[in-house]
């Protein structure tokens, strides 16, 4: 590495410690990097950083962030990629070792600690990890694990092989590789995964985070402080708080990992203005006994994806903060925000730079959609398609090594996002489902292909299907049908210790719902028909077990309980299928 070229040659070093207002495309027309929004930080001892007890300094933030860049480029080995894993929870040597590949052009892979064996081996072999930076305690995931990377090169933050190495680079002044200065260097990989099963890596560049710190800064000043709860190997972590956060220098607070006890206290101790969230984390937080002291904060920005209106509306309530939301995705090509006029249920309005609309399945624009009295949508037939971006393609950088589904998502021009919508009259966008074969929980996208293979192992069944139906409040939950062969009965305590004894289920992966049916659906090619399924969801007359969340442990579904399930849906405005 070499070091930073004078002060003068930073395009807005003379403008002090606070970035300027620039949009996406002014951060893209001046060049900028994430090393350089970094670099900006250098001097700054306004607080950057804090974590339970400890305060960095972003001055101390950018030096960390450089001794970890001395030692990657000491372990670059030229003739492999420069891909760095990381195996942590949130922890500051995350963020150092974020701030350490800005700097030393590498490519930072956040390996998902939700995945197991065999897929979370697959993930890491193929994205060309060269080098896995985790912990003594999450080495363990890897035991015995095909990676595809060298013992030796898996190294753990609390062992002394790292620690000397930091030691010894800790002396060296803050530089920037050469290729952390190209817009086009790969910064980040973060897993994905469609419809087929196998896991797609979205490749983030370095000039395009920079862009997104400038695009996701939320009104965020310097006075700010944000809190970030997600898992750091997620892209809403990065690229809705980590980002703005070195973008406008507002202090960003973290904890370890989700914790609903946590929330509270963590908000009042730090001070927090601004926290991101995914999916039911709002649920989480408002089934927590109501307190007073949540109006006794100074949050004034909530911003995340998928909470129910219902929780939105709840949170506001009692905490005096209406979350902003935007519906999108780790790939970037579409964007699409919620405002104050938002109807219920509607994803919101596109900005005005995207260029959003619903196409039919030959690429044609579908017809707006119009409500009945009840605001029951009439024309769903027509109305509904597959949300696009007729000049999105460019700014999707594609999936790393997989061509293939890189080629999904372009048309020419346009973006297909590969998710179901409509628009009505008055240009709102509402969400109408997946057309690929794809779960999500929890804000955790995943396939069904896998988790099928592991239920086809349980003594005795036929076919499995797994396929996502509605949660009663955002995004979806598992449900599985299965086919058993001829005099098998199904013992539902015995289904769930076969769970918890299959060390690839991930963390997400257990059913919710679980049918057991004579003969599954066929379509006249005698494909499962998942579509019928999804239809029937958990209301079919086959007997239905009922997952308890947390532990593999099965109850019968009983008219009561379906009695207390529809009252839920009915209560948040969904419908269980």
């Amino acid at each position: 590495m070499h070091d930073n070229p004078p002060r003068q040659d930073n395009p807005l070093w003379a403008s002090g410690p606070e970035i300027p207002r620039l949009t996406p495309a002014e951060v893209a027309e001046r060049g900028l990097t994430f090393a350089d929004l970094l670099l900006l930080r250098e001097h700054d001892e306004h607080p950057g950083l804090r974590f339970e007890d400890s305060v960095w300094t972003w001055g101390e933030v950018v030096r960390e962030c450089a001794a970890r860049a001395e030692v990657l480029g000491e372990l670059r080995r030229p003739d492999r990629p420069f891909h760095l894993g990381v195996l942590l929870e949130n922890v500051p040597e995350y963020i150092f070792l974020l701030g350490a590949a800005a700097l030393s052009g590498a490519t930072l892979i956040g390996i998902n600690p939700t995945r197991r064996g065999g897929e979370l081996a697959a993930d890491i072999r193929g994205v060309d990890c060269d080098l896995i930076i985790t912990d003594s305690q999450q080495r363990e995931l890897l035991a015995d694990l095909d990676t595809g990377v060298d013992a030796d090169r898996i190294l753990a933050v609390d062992e002394s092989a790292w620690l000397e190495r930091l030691s010894a680079a800790s002396t060296h002044s803050v530089r920037v590789a050469p290729e952390a200065r190209e817009r086009s260097t790969r910064l980040l990989l973060t897993f994905t995964s469609g419809s087929t099963g196998a896991p797609k890596a979205v490749i983030c560049t370095t000039g395009r985070l920079a862009a997104l710190g400038a695009m996701n800064h939320c009104s965020l000043t310097r006075e700010d402080v944000t809190y970030n709860a997600m898992p750091l190997f997620h892209g809403n972590a990065i690229m809705a708080c980590w980002a703005p956060s070195v973008f406008t220098g507002a202090t960003f607070t973290m904890r370890r990992r989700f914790s609903v006890s946590g929330f509270l206290p963590d908000i009042r101790r730090f001070g927090a203005t601004y926290f991101n969230y995914v999916g039911r984390s709002l649920a989480y937080l408002l089934a927590a006994p109501e307190s007073p002291l949540e109006r006794d904060t100074k949050l004034r920005i909530a911003f995340g994806t998928e909470a129910a209106p219902r929780d939105r509306d709840e949170f506001a309530r009692r905490f005096g903060v209406r979350p902003v939301e935007s519906y999108g995705s780790s790939e970037g090509g579409v964007v699409i925000r919620l405002s104050p006029d938002s109807p219920p249920n509607s994803l919101g309005r596109a900005p005005e730079f995207m260029n959003i609309e619903i196409h039919d399945e030959h690429g044609k624009p579908c017809p707006r959609a119009y409500f009945d009295e009840r605001g029951a949508l009439v024309n769903a037939a027509e109305a509904i398609g597959e949300i696009v971006n007729i000049t999105g393609a460019a700014m999707f950088e594609g999936y790393y090594r997989n061509e293939q589904a890189s080629a999904e998502r372009i048309d020419g021009a346009i973006f297909r996002t590969g998710d179901l919508g409509y628009q009505d009259e008055a240009g709102f966008f509402y969400f109408a489902g997946r057309s690929s074969d794809r779960i999500r929980v929890d804000s955790e996208n995943f396939s069904s292909a896998p988790v099928e293979r592991i239920l086809a192992r349980f003594p005795g069944v036929k076919l499995a299907a797994v396929y996502p139906v509605p949660d009663p409040r955002t995004g979806d939950q598992v449900m599985a049908t299965l086919e058993l062969d001829a005099g098998v009965e199904f013992d539902p305590a015995e289904f769930g210790r076969f769970l918890a004894r299959q060390s690839d289920l991930g963390t997400k992966w257990a059913p919710r719902f679980l049918r057991i049916t004579a003969a599954l659906p066929v379509t006249a090619t005698r494909k499962i028909d998942k579509p019928a399924l999804r239809r029937e969801s958990w209301l079919a007359n086959d007997p239905i077990y009922l997952g308890a969340g947390k532990t593999p442990e099965y109850q019968r579904l009983t008219p009561l309980l379906r009695a207390e399930l529809a009252e839920e849906y009915a209560l948040y405005g969904r419908t269980p299928n």
